[in-house]
């Protein structure tokens, strides 16, 4: 009984581990007021660069590194498209979705079901990970997890402590006030876009070069969409995304515990999307104050305007 209840913690820790990058990421760009829903195809961006590139190489790191930079990169459009052109960001960012999907498909197409000869391989954290029960579910992971955990302590810290994130919530409350303090509103737009993207990516990357065994075309499985509604399940804290991932994580493993019931494996499938239209149709049900929804988020800004 014990070495199932470690398993099932494991299997959720690790199942949680992309969407909470995921929202990480999505938090602070929506916190600078910039909505972005093409999660999902950055994702698929990221997830795609790191295998081929770990493919290439035999290293996940540089797959890794090569997955943050692309990511990044394919940010930048919506991050132009959204701030200096002023576009809708609704429609900018479910082009981004098709376009990252499109790509990720196209360019993958040549390594579907081809392994990785290395992938990244889990780090047990020396004398923490003997500790019974508790050891094997926190303390023996990969390197993605505690990246994971430490970024969202990180993201938090900043956004409420630091000089910076009080630049960043302030360019999603009241940009004009903050503008008139001498503050850049784009410039701070544009990195909390791209370095949303990188975020995006490092879930990709976890997808392909740790929790699959090879490339499998639409491997982030609307995972990005699910980030969207954990973005606001979390009211846009990375603290409680923490909670909200690891949660997500229960019900994509939960499939596959209900599967020897004789439930119907498509219902069961259709578990992790079903609790994402909850959430966002409660979130619909409350005022976007009460949720602490960052007050011009989606709202585009010209410079002068008053």
């Amino acid at each position: 009984m014990e070495d199932i209840i470690i398993s099932v913690a494991q299997r959720t820790l690790i199942a949680g581990t992309p969407l909470l990058l995921g929202t990480i990421g999505e938090v602070i760009c929506e916190r600078s007021g910039i909505l972005n829903l093409g999660v999902e195809g950055v994702m698929a961006i990221g997830a795609v660069t790191a295998f081929i590139v770990t493919f290439v190489t035999g290293n996940p790191w540089f797959g890794l590194l090569a997955a943050i930079v692309a990511s990044a990169a394919i940010s930048f459009i919506h991050a132009f498209v959204s701030i200096s052109l002023q576009a809708s960001q609704v429609v900018s960012g479910l082009a981004l979705t098709m376009l990252g999907l499109g790509i990720s498909g196209l360019v993958g197409k040549p390594f579907i079901g081809k392994p990785l000869t290395q992938k990244m391989g889990t780090w047990p954290i020396p004398v923490l990970a003997d500790i019974p029960i508790i050891g094997p579910i926190f303390f023996n992971h990969g390197p993605f997890f505690y990246m994971a955990i430490l970024l969202a302590v990180a993201a938090w810290f900043t956004l409420e402590y630091t000089r910076l994130g009080i630049k960043i919530r302030s360019a999603g409350e009241n940009p004009r006030a903050t503008e008139a303090q001498g503050i850049n509103i784009y410039r701070i737009r544009y990195w909390c876009v791209i370095v949303g993207g990188a975020f995006s990516g490092l879930a990709g990357a976890h997808l392909s070069t740790s929790y699959s065994k090879s490339w499998i075309e639409g491997m982030t499985a609307g995972r990005g969409w699910i980030v969207i509604a954990l973005t606001i399940f979390a009211l846009w804290n990375p603290l409680r995304a923490i909670i909200g991932a690891f949660l997500f994580g229960g019900i994509f493993v939960l499939q596959y515990l209900l599967q020897p019931l004789g439930i119907p494996p498509n219902f069961l499938a259709m578990l992790p999307y079903i609790s994402t239209l909850l959430i966002l149709f409660i979130g619909a049900l409350w005022d976007s104050r009460k949720l602490n929804a960052p007050a011009m988020l989606a709202e585009p800004y010209r410079r002068g305007d008053r």
